[in-house]
């Protein structure tokens, strides 16, 4: 499989060859843990697309990946999960033996959030869904960028671990500050970097800080900078926030060692400080990004699922319900057909303005996918919550907008409605369409009672006018049991 794949990398290879050398920079070899040509060629794609020169080779079973790993160079693997051949973290158990620290990104079906965690926990650089693959490219960035940061710290700290003479060449490097510190904190000596980075004009200024007491003085994060953890144990490197000369916060990670005497006692510590800030930032908002609708700029799914996981645990603590609304755009597809698929964006996008218009701080809308939104109501009863939906159902029918729009709304409140995420979304769900399903037999009575199709008045209320949520009782006479506006009766 891997040579029959080695063919079809052919034309790659040949351009990685010929590329310019401002190309070459982002020559990535990938090692493919994976049974689907077909998945490897898009995410092939998706990678060339960002202009990353890709060199591949693929592999099925644990013995062609033990082979491959200890005889190539490889900058990533990229293995599928579940798979038939591999037990669960069999392919990280295997390159961890191997040891070469080579990035784990796993390819995942339907895998769950907390099991996603757990694989990072156990060493993977990230999980991606199969069905958006379109965040390879920046998992691979991401991935790659800590370890050439985690090479670059690993050096330092071998060299600052060999003499007295390596430490002061190591003193004048510009990319990384570096201090000696006393036993309780305080800063004997510090390089320019150092000072650079906290934006001092002279050392002294620096010297006379003690930026780094906090974490020399507490046990746990000293023995955390110094390595001192469990045998085996994974270290988490320390990260803290330092005030620079201008006030403003650097964000720092910190590693360390310490400095013994000639007799053998402790007698300083020496620490590297990389500042990370603007790498959270940009994690920050990639995370921002991954969390929200392109659209509409609410919620996405998995912000609202985070979302709905974080208030039952607050609600089991506090005893406090609270509720979510599952809203449907109606007749979006006749908006389509009729007006163009613009104007049903912009439809969307004028739903999600009312929901933010319509919901407290505290509230989360968020587009659950589709023409269908949610809402969810922190302490609020299920009386509340009919009065919120009653509140946007008004307001989209009345934004000044057109063409006129209308929305479906199900209420579902915890725990009287469900004790889980699944239970509360299925029980809105089904409100919903129970609405939906009083309208029509609405309308059928309308038929009985005018003649008029039901086909044709839903098509009417749905495109042409605002049609209210709300059902009324069916007079005498009738009436159709869904109120109206801008004039039908």
């Amino acid at each position: 499989m891997s040579s029959a794949f080695d063919h079809d990398l052919e034309p790659v290879k040949r351009a990685s060859a010929c590329a310019a050398p401002e190309r070459r920079q982002n020559l990535v070899r990938i090692l493919f843990v994976h049974r689907s040509l077909a998945d490897v060629e898009r995410c092939l794609y998706e990678l060339k697309r960002v202009r990353y020169t890709v060199s591949a080779d693929v592999v099925v079973t644990p013995e062609q990946f033990a082979g491959r790993v200890r005889s190539g160079l490889y900058d990533l693997i990229v293995s599928e999960y579940p798979s038939t051949s591999w037990q669960e973290m069999q392919v990280a158990e295997l390159l961890g033996q191997v040891k070469k620290g080579i990035p784990l990104i796993f390819l995942v079906h339907g895998l769950k959030r907390e099991a996603a965690a757990e694989f990072i926990l156990k060493g993977a650089a990230d999980c991606i869904e199969v069905d958006s693959i379109g965040h390879l490219p920046v998992a691979v960035h991401r991935a790659l960028e800590e370890k050439a940061l985690r090479d670059q710290r690993d050096r330092a700290e071998k060299e600052l671990r060999r003499s007295e003479a390596r430490y002061r060449a190591l003193a004048g490097n510009l990319s990384y500050g570096i201090c000696r510190c006393s036993l309780d904190g305080r800063f004997l000596e510090v390089n320019e970097a150092l000072q650079r980075m906290l934006g001092y004009g002279s050392k002294e200024e620096l010297l006379a800080l003690d930026l780094a007491r906090d974490v020399i003085q507490d046990l746990d994060r000293r023995a955390q900078l110094l390595g001192q953890v469990g045998s085996g144990a994974f270290v988490e490197l320390v990260e803290t926030e330092w005030k620079r000369k201008d006030h403003a916060t650097t964000r720092v990670r910190l590693s360390g060692r310490e400095v013994l005497s000639e007799q053998g006692e402790l007698e300083a510590y020496e620490v590297i400080a990389e500042d990370v800030t603007r790498q959270r930032e940009l994690e920050d908002h990639l995370r921002r990004q991954a969390a929200s609708d392109s659209l509409t700029g609410l919620a996405n799914y998995r912000r609202l699922v985070d979302v709905l996981d974080s208030e039952i645990k607050r609600s089991k603590r506090t005893n406090r319900e609270f509720a979510m609304l599952f809203l449907d755009l109606d007749g979006l597809k006749r908006i389509n057909d009729r007006h163009g698929h613009m104007i049903g964006s912009q439809a969307l996008c004028r739903l999600a303005d009312v929901l933010c218009s319509c919901c407290r701080d505290i509230d989360t809308p968020a587009r659950f996918g589709g023409d269908e939104f949610a809402l969810v109501l922190p302490e609020t009863s299920a009386e509340a919550a009919k009065l919120v939906g009653e509140r946007i159902c008004e307001s989209i029918a009345n934004d000044g907008k057109g063409p006129k729009l209308s929305v479906s709304v199900g209420i579902a409140v915890y725990p009287q409605n469900g004790d889980t995420i699944e239970k509360l979304l299925s029980q809105a769900d089904s409100a919903l369409y129970s609405m939906k399903r009083q309208r029509i037999m609405a309308a059928e009575s309308r038929q009985t009672a005018t003649g008029q199709t039901y086909r044709e008045l839903y098509q009417v209320c749905s495109i042409n006018r605002f049609v209210d949520c709300t059902p009324v009782e069916i007079t005498g006479r009738a009436r159709v049991s869904l109120k109206i506006r801008n004039g039908i009766s």
